[in-house]
């Protein structure tokens, strides 16, 4: 479990990396180019989404990276991503899926543990 938990994170924190690209960028696109009425509005929260889409998939990937040695630690860091992407950008097609893979991948590393110790995490 623990080595799907580490593919499974590191999927999630690309897309994750690819959305928070996206949103950051339109952003500063918005910010820069102005508003065009109907088609591009600037969000509401711009500082939220910019943090989000920095902070999470950067998490995401840490926490994979973390699951094969410290479960407990890189599954916590995938589901603090997921809340992170869930509060600063939202649930829509394009952040629900990497969401899905990273919280996924956050309660198999939680739940992963060591066949041979007879604690799971410590």
């Amino acid at each position: 479990m623990r080595n799907a938990a580490l593919i499974l994170g590191l999927i999630g924190g690309l897309m994750g990396l690819l959305v928070g690209l996206f949103s950051y960028g339109y952003t500063t696109a918005i910010e820069q180019f102005g508003e065009v009425e109907g088609l591009f509005e600037q969000v509401a929260n711009i500082n939220a989404i910019r943090v989000a889409a920095v902070v999470s998939p950067l998490l995401a990937l840490a926490g994979a990276g973390m699951a094969k040695v410290q479960a407990l630690w890189g599954g916590a860091l995938l589901l603090i991503s997921v809340l992170g992407m869930y509060l600063g950008l939202g649930f829509g097609f394009f952040t629900m899926w990497p969401m899905a893979f990273c919280g996924l991948a956050g309660v198999m590393a939680l739940a992963a543990g060591r066949p041979d110790e007879p604690k799971a995490h410590f």
